[in-house]
């Protein structure tokens, strides 16, 4: 399993990377995939979480903005471009992938935010998802809020 989550964590990488060039550059997402695809190393990556959520995010991204909109205390053009790249995918996977904990998404996006993301982005982006979260995934976060306190 542990395997699995290392290369779940590396497509999520070039994921965010991957939005991160779309959203700058205004490339067609296909010519951005075969360009990932080709120069980097996805021997160690979940080569089908990489090409379905890049193509469901490009595809549903007038949906997620409106959405990741309603948990964002600033203009949705002044969010840094990393960390829009990533609290789309966490918007994605709160939404859309019910398969992967609402913990997992979280943590993973603010693994991602500490690394690529400005000083204290990792922070906002935490913020961000907790509380969608608790909108998106209500039984599910409560449930593990519980547990969590002992109850």
């Amino acid at each position: 399993m542990k395997h699995v989550a290392h290369e779940r964590a590396r497509a999520r990488r070039y994921t965010m990377q991957a939005l991160y060039q779309w959203d700058l550059s205004g490339e067609q997402v296909s010519a951005i995939r075969a360009q990932f695809l080709e120069a980097e190393d996805f021997s160690r990556a979940d080569t089908s979480y990489f090409n379905k959520t890049l193509r469901d995010v490009s595809d549903s991204i007038e949906t997620i903005d409106q959405k990741l909109s309603e948990y964002i205390d600033r203009p949705f053009e002044q969010l840094d471009p990393v960390e829009r790249a990533i609290l789309r995918i966490g918007i994605y996977e709160l939404l859309s992938r019910s398969d992967i904990p609402y913990r997992v998404t979280i943590n993973e996006a603010v693994a991602l935010a500490r690394k690529f993301g400005a000083e204290q982005g990792h922070a906002f982006v935490n913020g961000v998802l907790d509380k969608a979260a608790q909108h998106l995934r209500p039984d599910e976060y409560a449930h593990k809020n519980r547990q969590a306190n002992g109850l």
